[in-house]
This record gives C-alpha cells, sequence and structure tokens, in this order.
C-alpha cells in the first residue's frame, strides 16, 4: 500500500503571513516539517503543496517533490485533494506546513492505521490536555471519541462539559487525573479516493459553524479513527507560536 505525505504551504496565512518561509537556524519551517516527514517510517514519498513561486523556489533547495496547486483553492483540504490527484497512492498523510515540531512516530502511526483497517476512510491524532489554560483556549480544537475511538465531535469549546467539576478545575488550574481532555493535532490521513470524494463535499454546517472542516465528514456519516501520542507539537499560528518553537528547537539542537 503506497503512503504519501502531502505538505501544503499556503504562502499567505491570515495570522502569519509567509510563515513556511520563517527561518530556524538557517531553515525554512516548512523545510523542518519535510525533514520530520521523511523520517517517518512507512512513508513512501513526502511531496511540499504550495501555491506561491516564492515556496517552491526556497523548497527547490532541498527537495524536487513540489507539487504546484491552484490560488482559488478554498481551504487545506482543497489543496491537499488537488495535489493528491496528482500522485498515484493508496493513502495521502496531511502534515501541515506549519508544525515544525511534528514528530515523525506521530506520522508512522497514523499511516499504520490504514493497514490496520482496510475500510477506514479517513484518521486523526489526539493528545491529552493537562492544564485547563489550554482547555479554555478556542484556538486548541478539543475531540471527543466513542469507545472504538472514533470521533464524536470536534469544537473549540471545552468538550465534554465536567458540570460538577468546574469550580475545582478553575482553582487548581489543572485538570484532575481522572478527568479527560483531548487536543486535536492537525494532521490528517485519509484514502485517496476518499479524499477526493471529500473534497467534492459542500461545506456543511457544523463546519462553517466551528471553522472546523473535519464537522464536514462527521456531518455526512463517515468516521475518523483517532490516534492518541503523548507528543504535543506547538503549531506557529502567530509570531508568538513562532518564537516559541523557534527557541525549543534552537535549545534541542546546540
Amino acid at each position: 500500500m503506497k503512503t504519501i505525505v502531502v505538505i501544503p504551504a499556503r504562502l499567505k496565512s491570515t495570522r502569519l503571513p509567509e510563515k513556511v518561509l520563517l527561518e530556524i537556524k538557517g531553515k525554512p519551517v516548512v523545510q523542518w516539517v519535510y525533514e520530520k516527514a521523511i523520517a517517518a517510517e512507512g512513508i513512501d514519498a513526502v511531496y511540499i503543496a504550495t501555491d506561491a513561486d516564492e515556496v517552491r523556489n526556497r523548497c527547490q533547495t532541498f527537495t524536487q517533490n513540489i507539487l504546484m496547486t491552484s490560488e482559488a483553492c478554498q481551504s487545506g483540504t482543497d489543496r491537499i485533494a488537488e495535489a493528491a490527484a496528482q500522485l498515484e497512492a493508496e493513502v495521502i498523510i496531511n502534515v501541515q506546513g506549519d508544525e515544525p515540531q511534528i514528530h515523525p512516530e506521530v506520522i508512522s502511526l497514523l499511516a499504520t492505521q490504514f493497514k490496520l483497517d482496510a475500510a477506514l476512510p479517513m484518521a486523526s491524532v489526539k493528545t491529552p490536555i493537562k492544564r485547563c489554560e489550554e482547555v479554555n483556549n478556542p484556538n486548541n480544537v478539543k475531540v471527543i471519541t466513542d469507545h472504538s475511538g472514533h470521533a464524536i465531535y470536534f469544537s473549540r469549546s471545552p468538550i465534554p462539559f465536567y458540570r460538577d467539576r468546574v469550580e475545582e478545575m478553575q482553582t487548581n488550574g489543572y485538570v484532575p487525573e481522572d478527568l479527560k481532555y483531548f487536543k486535536h493535532l492537525g494532521i490528517y490521513g485519509y484514502r485517496k479516493d476518499f479524499l477526493l470524494q471529500y473534497a467534492q463535499m459542500p461545506p456543511s454546517y457544523l463546519e462553517q459553524v466551528e471553522k472546523l472542516e473535519q464537522l464536514r465528514a462527521l456531518e455526512n456519516g463517515f468516521k475518523i479513527k483517532m490516534i492518541e501520542t503523548e507528543h504535543s507539537p506547538i503549531g506557529v499560528d502567530t509570531l508568538e507560536d513562532f518564537e516559541k518553537v523557534k527557541a525549543i528547537i534552537e535549545a534541542e539542537t546546540e
């Protein structure tokens, strides 16, 4: 089963424009992501998908696996689907171009899930949340699952809502050990045929309300398998995020 990683690298990000080209120790953010992806076991190839000549030109200094996509893509899913249509593969792993801390093991775990379940259309990753401020941060997407590990719902709000424990969590600042909150990590795996179908579905009601594309799959009756990991990378959404990630990587690679 051929499994390919596609890294969408959009130049015109709303909150932090050109973030994929910001440099850490002489490498752009997207290169850090690429190197993590090629280090993952069970991956046959890694491609970068972009709509910008600036990104293509910079990425050509470390890889020729670059796919140009349309500037008209309305979402990350559209960009990944357009890139996937150009590739021969059974499984596509979407690793965001602003996740330089992504761990190769997380990518491998996601790829392996499709070998274990031949009927699985889509999968993603979750990690435990320990601090209440992270639970209440709308930039951290939370997910709840059923007994089989399939997503029930994703939300920017705290889910589930522990009605009888609110005061306790507010006082302590940490999630009690007997309670569970999970943060959704923005990495996805798809069967290629499902991805192409998914990209053609119209935006759904809950997707538009929460601004979360993965809800489109749930609203259309498809399951998303969630794999748990202890790895919790910081995505680069803001300049503050970038400075945090830069400091961590610089300290780890001294």
